[in-house]
């Protein structure tokens, strides 16, 4: 029996049996049950129920980190025990493989998740059990999953899933924060130190004190994994009685490294000047039946190390699939070059020349995949021996690999952008070399967008990449801080047939903290590569990812505000994108939502299943949506009440839900400023609510008479207004979060208002008192007019507002008319899915059902 830290004996139990049985967990920290090697992306866990994937252990009331990516639990300081076992996303480079396994992770599952095989309950809430694939979401017992044949088909969502086998990335250089483009910003200070094992603080160094009460029977002492953790003082903690044998001293030492092996192979050494201890440390002068004692005068730092061999098993892979080839003996005088002679023939490859070949060392970190091309005349024996005196946990999580030796052709593409608008090519490149000094011959500009500042980067060496990328981020032009992007490429040839690959778009700074979730959820459900958060570029990085995907659909996480963002950057790059017209979803993120509303996507997100979304999003219609342009041509400009002689240009805006001159837009500026002024409260649809309506108030008392300020033409005929204080235009039949504006009753004269009939609807409000009876649904607004091309004459400076954005306008021309074509939007279908039974996201486990993708 052994103790360390302060588990229990049942503790003490399954994690020794963990530690003995490493194959039947996924999430084993070994490194022989990793299918691919592969970085996680650590951020910080949910407050949700988990366990860690390490110690097995509940992580509540501890700090904790889950991947951004697959479903890996783990405590913060289980974190560097982990092995880079995350989702194989993409191509790699050179790698070329089109059937992917499943990914099976242990635990942390849904209560009513069932056994694809025995159709029982396979989950636990009380300890970490039963399997599910990351991909396509089946679950299975432990006992049950190796017989699942192991291709993965991608499950429900395999049409709208962008397959890893369509994408490409080079991320030499480059970790997988920054290939799925996750902001490093938002994550715990401790994801820093990922490597660090136990970092002392003054409470851990009174209880690593070896003096401890003679009551306890028992010592706590630190131990080190190598040389490497030594220097900066990393340790874990052991805590052992005082009467135990050497072997089982060993063995505690080495179930605190979660390391399988057996313990006569290894040993402890005294962290002294004094050199090796080994039975030494042990008084077996004690006992009258030989039990070891510890003294109490040991020193309570000690080294696991690894005793030296004379030979050693090697186990080779071959590419970068798990397929273990063979093993081989390395001796004193095995070089690498004898290694790759002997492994070529037992893979079938003895008519290869030899020095065709690379032996690789591929160490699998909690934070990034390391490569490393060994020498042909190194020694492998003395390698292993340098890497397991170094740091025992980094031999644990090392592996060999035999690879054609190859120049890998560099190809990093990066999107820049931040520059000035509207420049030519020739400038963007002027400016690429006076600030970030890029070498040209290295460097190519692909693409140019210059509406939104941005340019794409052909880069063909990985040093000048990250250079590049790097500087790129510190760099300020015209007084607007630069950004870069590792962009991945979507490779058309490759894509299935009737797939419809999704594309998503999240705004964080919608909807509180929602936002993030939702975020975090669709990186797991979905390929993390077609998952775009808009604070990192906006939509144009997205957008230009998928340029030659042909048959696509979009769906955009946020308010109505960041829809319209979306397809007015859409609009901008239409001519060059293969798919000019996808179709548009939307989970409503914002205050008002009236888009949403309209397309029954609902009033806000309010924590539903995001597979269930998913699902939605692939059984919803098509439909057809009118967007409208805004000319507002401003009179003169002025500087302190004079004339300067300078024309301010027209402004155009884009309008998707409705316009609003008056009293509506003066509500919507103060709300505005209200929210600049501290953001923070903002985080709430209730609070967001409250704010307007205490504006609302504040307006009771004021005259507006803004039927003398404008003048209106609908279809070029003059149109009289009444006393009102509000004018709206609307092309959708929601406004003011969800109110009915142009009511429901039928008028001879006016038709009923369709969001695809290519016309507006003219309405007029009173006052504050009115626009609230309105939002309560006791009136409609006054109807004054519908028509497709509108002009406002404006005698005075006024507020408006578009789709909620607001604005004091100056005296001028204002013209509404069509923008272009109409846009797809998606609506929800009003047949319901049929729930399931138990947990919400029990659908994953049910077998795949084919899908249309939306075609």
């Amino acid at each position: 029996m052994f103790l360390y830290g302060s588990h229990t004996s049942s503790d003490r139990k399954e994690v020794q049996e963990s530690a003995r049985f490493p194959t039947i967990h996924a999430t084993q920290t070994g490194s022989d049950v990793t299918e691919v090697p592969v970085a996680h992306c650590f951020g910080p866990a949910s407050q949700k129920k988990r366990f860690c994937c390490v110690c097995r252990k509940h992580l509540e009331g501890s700090s904790a980190l889950r991947c951004e990516v697959c479903e890996l639990h783990v405590h913060s300081d289980c974190a560097p025990f982990s092995v880079s076992d995350c989702r194989f996303c993409h191509q790699d480079g050179g790698q070329d493989i089109d059937t992917y396994q499943h990914h099976w992770r242990e635990g942390n599952m849904s209560s009513g998740a069932r056994c694809e095989v025995c159709r029982r309950t396979c989950s636990s809430s009380d300890v970490l059990a039963g399997m599910r694939c990351e991909w396509c979401g089946i679950t299975a017992h432990a006992s049950c999953y190796i017989i699942i044949p192991p291709e993965c088909s991608m499950g429900r969502l395999q049409n709208m899933i962008l397959h890893p086998s369509c994408v490409r990335i080079c991320s030499r250089n480059f970790s997988k924060m920054h290939c799925y483009r996750i902001s490093e910003n938002s994550q715990h200070s401790e994801m820093d130190n990922l490597d660090d094992v136990d970092t002392p603080s003054p409470v851990t160094s009174k209880e690593t004190q070896s003096t401890g009460s003679p009551d306890t029977g028992k010592q706590t002492l630190k131990v080190f994994d190598g040389d490497d953790a030594a220097k900066r003082n990393q340790f874990r903690l052991v805590s052992i009685p005082r009467i135990i044998k050497n072997e089982e001293v060993v063995e505690a030492s080495l179930r605190a490294f979660y390391i399988s092996d057996e313990p006569q192979d290894y040993e402890l050494q005294s962290y002294s000047q004094q050199g090796l201890f080994t039975d030494d440390i042990i008084n077996r002068n004690g006992t009258p039946d030989n039990k070891p004692i510890f003294k109490d005068t040991v020193s309570d730092s000690w080294v696991l190390r690894s005793k030296p061999k004379e030979t050693e098993v090697v186990k080779i892979y071959s590419s970068s699939r798990k397929v273990e080839v063979t093993s081989v003996t390395a001796g004193k005088s095995s070089t690498v070059d004898s290694i790759l002679k002997e492994v070529l023939p037992r893979i079938e490859k003895q008519n290869e020349n030899p020095a065709d070949f690379n032996l690789v060392e591929v160490f699998m970190s909690s934070k990034q995949v390391q490569r490393q091309v060994l020498s042909g005349q190194e020694i492998l024996l003395e390698k292993l021996q340098e890497i397991r005196k170094t740091s025992l946990r980094q031999m644990n999580q090392t592996r060999f690999y035999i690879e054609e030796s190859r120049n890998r052709v560099a190809q990093v593409n990066l999107l820049l952008g931040g520059f000035p608008t509207q420049l030519e090519k020739e400038e963007y490149t002027h400016l690429l070399s006076e600030h970030l000094s890029v070498k040209s011959h290295l460097v190519t500009i692909t693409h140019v967008y210059s509406e939104q500042g941005a340019v794409v980067l052909q880069i063909s060496c990985f040093s000048e990449a990250e250079r590049v990328y790097m500087l790129a981020k510190d760099t300020t032009i015209s007084s607007k801080q630069l950004y870069s992007l590792v962009i991945p490429e979507i490779m058309q040839s490759k894509l299935a047939k009737g797939s419809c690959p999704l594309l998503v778009f999240v705004n964080p700074k919608s909807g509180g903290l929602k936002g993030r979730e939702i975020l975090y959820s669709f990186r797991k459900l979905l390929n993390p590569h077609q998952v775009f958060e808009l604070t990192s570029g906006g939509p144009l990085p997205g957008l230009h990812t998928f340029r030659d995907v042909p048959h696509f659909r979009i769906l955009v996480c946020g308010g109505d505000g960041t829809v319209g963002w979306v397809l007015g950057v859409l609009e901008s790059i239409r001519h060059k994108i293969a798919c000019p017209e996808p179709a548009i979803s939307i989970i409503p993120l914002g205050t008002g939502n009236d888009l949403a509303r309209v397309l029954r996507w609902g009033a806000g997100y309010s924590g539903e299943d995001p597979y269930n979304i998913l699902l939605s999003v692939d059984e919803a219609e098509e439909v057809q949506m009118d967007r409208w342009t805004i000319l507002l041509d401003a009179q003169e400009m002025t500087e302190d009440g004079k004339e300067n002689g300078f024309l301010e240009p027209p402004k155009i805006v884009h309008m998707n839900n409705y316009f609003g001159l008056g009293i509506d837009a003066e509500l919507s500026l103060d709300f505005h400023h209200a929210r600049e002024e501290d953001p923070d409260k903002f985080n709430s649809r209730f609070h967001n609510k409250g704010v307007y309506v205490k504006v609302g108030l504040q307006k009771l008392s004021h005259t507006r008479n803004l039927h003398k300020d404008i003048r209106l033409q609908v279809d070029k005929q003059d149109v009289e207004l009444r006393s009102i204080e509000g004018l709206i235009f609307l092309n959708i039949p929601s406004w003011g979060s969800g109110a009915d504006l142009w009511g429901s009753d039928s008028e001879s004269r006016f038709g009923r208002p369709r969001i695809d009939d290519g016309m507006l609807e003219v309405v007029g409000v009173t006052g504050v008192v009115h626009m609230g009876q309105v939002q309560s649904g006791m009136r409609s607004g006054i109807r004054i007019a519908q028509g497709s091309y509108i002009r406002i004459t404006v005698n005075k400076p006024i507020p408006v507002q578009v789709d909620g954005e607001p604005w004091i306008q100056s005296p001028g021309q204002i013209i509404i008319s069509a923008a272009g074509p109409k846009v797809r939007m998606l609506r929800k279908s009003k047949t319901k899915q049929k729930k399931q039974s138990g947990s919400l996201k029990e659908g994953r486990s049910e077998s795949p059902a084919p899908s249309d993708g939306g075609q």
